[in-house]
């Protein structure tokens, strides 16, 4: 979630609205002021770890709204909609799902979006093509002038690869103009008894252009396994501190074998 949040500082976003549920109260200390942690630390001289902990505190304005059933990301980000003005586009990061590069990939959306008469636009990457019942999937045709940016004409939640439109995913970056939450009111219950987003997009596209950008840089899945753990190993590796500590680990087990 730091590193969601992190990625939304660099995109330029001022304020930031966590949609929690029941218990993830850490969630919201975790980004809020401890005066009594920062004294402590002051007193002691730790000034490496107190401009860390009052670096997270002062980033960015952050709210919370709890989420009171889990009825899906539609859902969710329906929550939030009392924090959001009439007219007004914001941004979704899903913060499972880490997209490292040189530009975060919420601001190449933001300046696409910016570029296409603030339209709403959805990130999509590459998947294989056995891959398309994990992901909503997007198909459209590409703009002329810009061959990463097309206009979507579909939209499927998690489609059978038989049935799969194309194999352009979305691994959970948007941005929307606040009239979604006018079509995720008519959206009835879709997949897996949720409220689904791709629904609410797709009721969307019926009325108005709707795009879709192919992002650049690396996006890991950390909520699979195996994507928390390449996440966690590329980590360390490219952190000065602990990529020596890394790759001490990784020949250790490597010799192990």
């Amino acid at each position: 979630i730091d590193y969601a949040v992190e990625e939304a500082v660099n995109s330029g976003i001022e304020q930031i609205i966590l949609v929690t549920s029941s218990g993830k109260f850490q969630i919201e200390d975790y980004f809020d002021r401890n005066l009594e942690l920062e004294t402590f630390l002051a007193e002691r001289d730790k000034e490496k770890f107190l401009d860390l902990i009052v670096d997270i505190g002062s980033k960015i304005d952050i709210c919370s709204v709890r989420q009171k059933q889990q009825l899906g990301l539609g859902h969710a980000i329906n929550c939030a909609a009392p924090f959001i003005a009439e007219g007004e586009s914001f941004a979704v990061i899903l913060a499972d799902d880490i997209v490292t590069g040189e530009k975060p990939v919420t601001k190449q959306l933001i300046e696409v979006s910016s570029e296409l008469g603030n339209s709403s636009v959805v990130g999509v990457m590459e998947v294989a093509p056995e891959q398309t019942d994990k992901y909503g999937i997007v198909s459209g045709n590409f703009l002329p002038e810009n061959k990463r940016t097309l206009l979507m004409d579909s939209m499927i939640e998690k489609p059978a690869p038989s049935e799969s439109p194309s194999n352009l995913a979305t691994p959970g970056r948007y941005i929307l103009d606040s009239k979604i939450f006018n079509y995720l009111q008519e959206t009835p219950k879709g997949a897996g008894g949720e409220y689904q987003l791709t629904d609410a997009i797709k009721l969307m596209m019926a009325q108005e252009e709707v795009y879709a950008h192919k992002f650049e840089g690396k996006r890991y899945d950390t909520g699979s396994i195996a994507g928390y753990l390449e996440a966690t190993v590329d980590f360390a590796l490219s952190n000065p501190e602990f990529s020596e500590i890394m790759k001490e680990i990784i020949h250790r087990r490597s010799k192990d074998q």
